[in-house]
């Protein structure tokens, strides 16, 4: 395929935007409901695609109920039929663009969409640090996933897909694939370790602000096959903030962060938690790793306001579903919530 799209925000964006139209005009309902989430978490662009979206919504709403009086089986994966079941049953006027607000040190979302979207593996009481890959359960290389992939090509002497994250909750986001068809499962490993350091050092210096997630098996990653989670953000993200000790403030974060400015020091601490089974989220970032050891999902009851914490909520991002939940929460339920991932926490 073409040039890899990270040469600069503008070209990012360009392709982001592009890839959203050229969806529009691609029949069934996994196409449709990845350009509204996308959409709908850019105000922007959701205005500008208001009148498309209403009319092709309508089209396939149209469509499925015919399909359902007639007991026909819906088109798509079964995923996609329950979010558009969904989407029909508030109806496309009820859809809100996602929003933003600052809640002390934290940020919080708005983001009604994503409460659609299917739980996979993170709805599950996972037992070890990893598993096999399963050709049977949800992976990239799923034949109806071609549409949603944004670019594939070498990067940095690697072959990878880009993929739009379905339901986004950071600026410009995507699933980045490394050796797709290698059925690789979400076992971090030296080598991509070495690899995404390399790429966020590299490609950071044309794009500011970007960054790559990982989340282990376990730590509420959602797909067992080895993917990063790419963003690019205006402002840096609550963890990376000077007030925490962590970056040399003198403010306690409410759960263990350890920041690494070297890629070797960073695997050898991954390696000892590899080794005690213990599970964590990392952000990178140019030349920087934050890394959190968590416990393990399913160990845990996490509040109603969420459907859990994966990396972008250790560093601290907050998305709620109901416009209740984002106008009350605290700095106080945030931080309690933080806590009850913290290893010393008592089962």
């Amino acid at each position: 395929m073409s040039v890899h799209p990270f040469h600069s925000s503008d070209q990012l964006n360009r392709l982001f935007a592009k890839g959203l139209q050229g969806l529009l005009g691609e029949p069934g309902l996994g196409s449709y409901i990845l350009v509204l989430a996308n959409a709908s978490f850019d105000s922007a662009i959701f205005e500008q695609l208001q009148p498309v979206l209403r009319q092709r919504f309508q089209r396939l709403a149209d469509h499925c109920r015919l399909a359902l009086s007639r007991g026909q089986v819906l088109p798509g994966s079964q995923d996609d039929q329950l979010v558009f079941l969904k989407l029909m049953a508030i109806g496309y006027e009820a859809v809100q663009a996602t929003q933003f607000r600052p809640q002390g040190p934290w940020e919080l979302q708005f983001n009604q969409l994503r409460a659609f979207r299917p739980s996979r593996m993170t709805s599950e009481v996972v037992s070890g640090l990893s598993r096999p890959f399963d050709p049977q359960g949800f992976h990239f290389n799923k034949p109806f996933l071609r549409r949603e992939r944004l670019w594939a090509g070498e990067l940095l002497g690697e072959g990878v897909d880009l993929f739009y994250n379905k339901f986004p909750f950071v600026p410009l986001h995507g699933l980045l694939v490394p050796s797709r068809q290698a059925h690789l499962p979400q076992l971090l490993t030296r080598h991509y370790h070495e690899y995404v350091w390399s790429l966020s050092e590299t490609l950071g210096k044309h794009l500011p602000g970007l960054g790559l997630g990982y989340n282990s098996y376990g730590a509420f990653a959602s797909v067992n096959h080895l993917h990063f989670q790419t963003f690019v953000r205006q402002a840096p993200l609550p963890i990376a903030a000077a007030c925490w000790r962590h970056n040399g403030g003198d403010r306690s974060y409410p759960l263990k962060c350890e920041v690494y400015a070297s890629v070797d020091a960073a695997w050898s601490r991954i390696e000892d938690l590899h080794g005690c089974e213990t599970r964590y989220n990392l952000i990178y970032l140019p030349g920087r790793l934050f890394c959190v050891p968590r416990r393990v999902q399913g160990s845990y009851d996490h509040a109603a306001w969420t459907s859990g914490f994966a990396w972008y909520e250790v560093a601290g991002g907050y998305t709620t579903f109901s416009r209740e939940d984002f106008d009350s929460l605290d700095d106080q339920a945030i931080e309690a919530e933080l806590g009850k991932l913290s290893l010393t926490q008592k089962p």
